[in-house]
């Protein structure tokens, strides 16, 4: 009977040990995906960042690449506790893994809380880059990432193509009589097509709404925006 009690204990611990390694695996490939959203964010969504006036953006891809590396390391640090069965790094993995869960919890709530505060600013930054910067001298990468983004995501303006009306480059002559861009059009390989700012020719939807609706198609499908 001994022999058969201490051979299911020596399996379930087996057993045990072999989930929390799956568990930790899952873990360790969770922050991966993390670490690779920040870096994807920042090589190749550069462009669209430089649109905005606030930091914050930026730095939010790098926290997600810092969030990343720690849920890896805390995913390591619990492989190797199953393994060795050493309680130190048991007791130092659980207190990691807490952290986490609270860190997670609390970027829920504030997400939750200043969503729409974030869209506004998210739309006010947009709007005056735009206005200010459009076409004007030693602001070519501003040029690029709009007509880029306005394409893509198939809008005109932060709020609107109303927008446009306030643009320092709409205004002068360099325009040459055109209402928006020549990317706000449906078919902006017509030359100066920007001056028929009529449904019809041109989209009428914001880009804030679009960029935020790709996200959550783009997130629902675990694909990184």
């Amino acid at each position: 009977m001994g022999a058969n009690k201490e051979k299911n204990e020596t399996c379930g611990t087996i057993c045990l040990k072999y989930l929390l390694f799956t568990f930790n695996f899952i873990f360790w490939l969770a922050g991966g995906a993390v670490m690779a959203v920040g870096i994807w964010t920042i090589v190749e969504k550069s462009d669209y960042i430089s649109l905005l006036s606030s930091k914050i953006y930026a730095v939010s891809a790098y926290i997600l690449i810092m969030a990343g590396v720690t849920v890896m390391v805390t995913g390591i640090l619990g492989c190797c506790a199953t393994f060795k069965e050493q309680r130190r790094l048991l007791r130092v993995y659980f207190v990691l893994l807490l952290c986490v869960f609270l860190l997670e919890i609390l970027a829920g709530v504030l997400a939750y809380i200043y969503y729409q505060q974030l869209n506004e600013e998210l739309k006010e930054n947009l709007r005056e880059t735009m206005v200010q910067k459009y076409h004007q001298p030693e602001h070519e990468h501003v040029t690029k990432a709009v007509d880029k983004l306005q394409q893509e995501f198939k809008c005109c303006g932060s709020n609107s193509s109303s927008d446009w009306v306030e643009s320092v480059w709409i205004r002068s002559r360099e325009a040459d009589s055109r209402l928006v861009p020549d990317s706000c059009c449906k078919s902006p390989v017509i030359k100066l097509c920007g001056r028929r700012a009529h449904p019809s020719n041109i989209y009428k939807v914001e880009i804030v709404g679009m960029f935020f609706t790709c996200c959550l198609y783009r997130s629902l499908k675990s694909e990184p925006y």
